[in-house]
């Protein structure tokens, strides 16, 4: 049987995978995948069955990820990790993160059907927790795997049920004790590579007729939570030159914001600048008061550092220069940070090669997101990043990858491990 045969006698299978992982997180109108919880445990269950079908192994480290390893002839030689993650958004879609672990399991499966024989351990990984809306911290399985999860995450609360991840961790079955600054979780040896494929979460692929990219890098990201603008409340009636509107204050930062990103545009400068949260205290707000007090959240990326690090700077400087100008305290409460993640140049070349082997059109591209990715090429471990055509963005219902573009990345994957591993 070729190859290409057995990636077309897999797609059923995916099909049905994705169906299961559909019915798991079935969440009027979306998907929820919590973290650390029934339905992420649940997909974590299936990905296994899935692995014992396939005669894989079966381990999970102390944070509770997954690792599925097809044993290769040489067991000391450094292992290629493949992977992503299961949990999703509130009312999310079935392809964030699904589709990255559901593609490498497929590669596997196609190789095992034509009698394909790894020369080191190939593992398939599902981290815990990629999603931030959980405990206001992203990528947090990948970060405990790799000894970088930062030292107050295990004190932080989920957002609905108001345990921390600690106790979340051990409701799983992991052991939070064990997870420490530096410490790494990864399966014992050392790790050639990490591949990831990823639903795009922006309509480029679809713009340009193309299933697939080669990612070219993660943007790294700064996060502020809950930034608190404490103003002064008042009357309707007061003057302008009064008030210490802290509205009228989060409005200004937010279109100075908009106005740096599009100078940065014009520019040439990738990034992005998101405010999510954006409202007055909704136990105090009236029709007839000048609001005191306001709260906002802001998201700040870019591809390189050094970038990263002076829109930080303008940010800051933006927060001080409304705060004087209209009378305001800006509190701007934790800081969380991403790294950048630049993708490595070889695998990128040879992940292309491996696609146009295989039929696959693919484009190179700038991840919009960040992704478990990141923290493995922050940490010096070449990464590579497919992704994957997807009409609709992500993080809601509507997200609409179809499976022979999946099958498109599984088929690259397929290719690379064959000629790579």
């Amino acid at each position: 049987m070729s190859l290409a045969a057995a990636l077309a006698a897999e797609a059923l299978r995916v099909q049905a995978l994705l169906d299961r992982l559909a019915a798991i997180g079935a969440d009027p109108p979306g998907i929820t995948r919590h973290a650390f919880d029934a339905r992420e445990n649940a997909a974590h269950a299936l990905a296994a069955s899935e692995a014992a079908r396939l005669g894989l192994e079966v381990a999970r480290d102390a944070a509770c990820n997954l690792y599925l390893t097809w044993p290769g002839a040489d067991r000391a030689a450094p292992r290629t990790l493949l992977g992503s993650h299961f949990d999703s958004v509130r009312h999310g879609g079935n392809f964030d993160g699904a589709a990255g672990v559901v593609a490498a399991l497929a590669a596997v499966a196609a190789l095992r059907a034509v009698g394909f024989v790894p020369r080191a351990d190939i593992t398939v990984a599902a981290f815990r927790c990629e999603e931030a809306v959980w405990f206001g911290l992203g990528l947090i399985g990948s970060r405990a795997a790799l000894g970088i999860l930062p030292p107050d995450a295990l004190d932080r609360r989920r957002a609905d049920t108001g345990l921390t991840l600690a106790e979340h961790i051990a409701g799983c079955g992991g052991d939070p004790g064990a997870i420490r600054p530096g410490a790494r979780l990864l399966p014992p040896g050392p790790v050639r590579c990490f591949l990831e494929a990823h639903i795009e979460q922006a309509p480029s692929l679809i713009e340009a007729g193309v299933p697939l990219a080669v990612a070219t890098g993660i943007p790294g990201n700064i996060r502020h939570a809950a930034i608190r603008i404490a103003g002064e409340d008042a009357h309707v009636g007061l003057p302008r030159r009064f008030r210490r509107d802290a509205a009228l204050a989060g409005a200004e930062i937010f279109t100075a914001l908009d106005a740096m990103w599009a100078e940065e545009d014009a520019a040439g400068r990738a990034m992005a600048v998101t405010i999510g949260r954006f409202h007055t205290d909704p136990a105090r707000h009236e029709i007839t008061v000048v609001a005191g007090d306001f709260t906002f959240s802001i998201d700040l990326r870019a591809y390189d550092a050094p970038h990263l690090a002076w829109l930080e700077r303008r940010f800051h400087e933006v927060l001080d220069e409304v705060a004087a100008r209209r009378g305001v305290a800006i509190d701007p409460g934790p800081r969380n940070a991403a790294p950048v993640g630049p993708c490595d140049a070889a695998l990128r070349a040879s992940l292309a090669t491996a696609a146009a082997r295989m039929g696959v059109a693919t484009l190179p591209l700038g991840s919009p997101a960040s992704h478990d990715a990141a923290n493995f090429a922050a940490t010096g471990i070449p990464t590579g990043l497919l992704l994957i055509r997807n009409a609709n963005g992500s993080h809601n219902p509507r997200e609409a990858m179809d499976t022979a573009d999946l099958m498109a990345a599984a088929a690259t994957f397929a290719e690379w491990l064959r000629a790579e591993a």
